[in-house]
Parts: structure tokens; C-alpha cells; sequence
């Protein structure tokens, strides 16, 4: 008997049938490595937000504990009297610290200061009046949840700072923050709570202003 060269080879139909084959899972293993690039970019971004998010947390509710005094409050920022560093009951611009969302409340930044000239408590104002040239210089700010970097969307937005005693600063015992993350595309809400634990209310006269040590 004869055999043909062609004995041994693969029909049309075999080959179209092997090339669907192969093209059926070329198909399956890119979606599957597209899927798994997604999900390790969205691992990647809700891991670095979450970690923002406790440093954040951390940072803030540290300075609020061991802050001697709420000086200054509105819809974009907070400022403390973080420590009487000379320990001398008298503020000075270099113990004060702000903690700042700007207009658009849409990061979370800290603000200080060099300087050690002795301020009054009345004259802490909005950082953006400038106040505090008078006394010193404003450091290169702490960002804590940065601020967006066009084009891309803010990550962070409705920032929102809370008091007890809100018509009176001085007077604050707890303080919460209030903010919006976008992480993976769902928004989530945060809340940071602290008390001031080393409040110096013995300081404070009739008038709101730091007057003496009562002890």
C-alpha cells in the first residue's frame, strides 16, 4: 500500500478549528490579565488613600490631644495652640498650628510657623489675612491628604470642621473633622474625633483672652 505526504498533516478543518481554539484563549488570558491590572491599580490606589487617611487620622487627633488651646475656627480651617513650648503660659507664633482645606475643602494640609515673639490670642485670625507676618514666617505646609493635581478629580472633598462651642473657639474641649474620599470611584465618608486633653483652661479670663496661671 501507498501513503500520500499529505497522510500525516492536518485538514482545513482541523486547523480553522485549532485557530478558534487558540484564539479563544488568547482572548480569555487578556481579559484575565486586564482584569487583574484593574484590580491591582484599584488595590493600589484604595491602599495608598487608606494609608493617607491614617496618617491623617493620627497626625491630627495627636496635635488636637496635646494642644493647649482652639484659637481660630472656620469652614476651611482650625487653628491650635499646639504646645507652650518655653513653657511660660504665652503664646508665640511659633506654637501655633492650623490645620487647613482651603476654599474649595478639598485637601488637608498643616500650617506652622517660626517666630517667638508673644502674640494675644484676638489677634489669630484666617491664615490667608496674613496676620501672622507681623510675627514671623508660615513653614512649607504638611500635607496630609494632598491637594489635586489637574486634570485628574480631588480625592478628597466636603472637608468640614466641627466644635463643641463653636461661637467660641477658646472655650472647645472636642473637635471633629468631616470629610469625603474618593477611593476606587465610591465615595466614602470619614470622621476624625479628638478631645483636648491638655487643655489649658486655667489660662483663660472673663474675656476669652489668656490672662494668668491660676495654679
Amino acid at each position: 500500500m501507498k501513503t500520500t505526504k499529505y497522510e500525516n498533516g492536518f485538514t482545513l478543518i482541523e486547523l480553522l478549528l485549532a485557530l478558534v481554539i487558540t484564539g479563544i484563549i488568547a482572548s480569555a488570558v487578556a481579559t484575565l490579565g486586564y482584569a487583574m491590572n484593574s484590580a491591582g491599580v484599584a488595590t493600589d490606589d484604595t491602599s495608598r488613600k487608606q494609608a493617607q487617611v491614617r496618617f491623617a487620622t493620627l497626625k491630627i487627633s495627636d496635635l488636637i490631644r496635646h494642644c493647649k488651646l482652639v484659637c481660630y475656627a472656620s469652614k476651611e480651617e482650625l487653628a491650635v495652640w499646639a504646645e507652650d513650648k518655653d513653657n511660660n503660659n504665652i503664646i508665640n507664633l511659633g506654637e501655633v498650628t492650623y490645620i487647613e482645606a482651603g476654599t474649595a475643602y478639598d485637601h488637608l494640609q498643616l500650617y506652622t510657623f517660626t517666630g517667638s515673639t508673644p502674640i494675644n490670642l484676638g489677634v489669630i485670625k484666617a491664615l490667608s489675612t496674613n496676620w501672622w507676618s507681623t510675627y514671623g514666617i508660615r513653614n512649607l505646609p504638611i500635607p496630609l491628604i494632598p491637594l489635586p493635581v489637574p486634570p485628574k478629580p480631588p480625592q478628597c472633598s466636603k472637608v468640614e470642621f466641627y466644635l463643641d462651642d463653636p461661637n467660641s473657639p477658646p472655650n472647645s474641649k472636642i473637635v471633629s473633622i468631616t470629610f469625603d474620599l474618593l477611593e476606587n470611584r465610591v465615595t466614602s465618608k470619614y470622621q476624625i474625633n479628638a478631645a483636648l486633653r491638655a487643655r489649658a483652661a486655667n489660662l483663660l479670663g472673663a474675656s476669652g483672652n489668656i490672662v494668668s496661671d491660676d495654679d
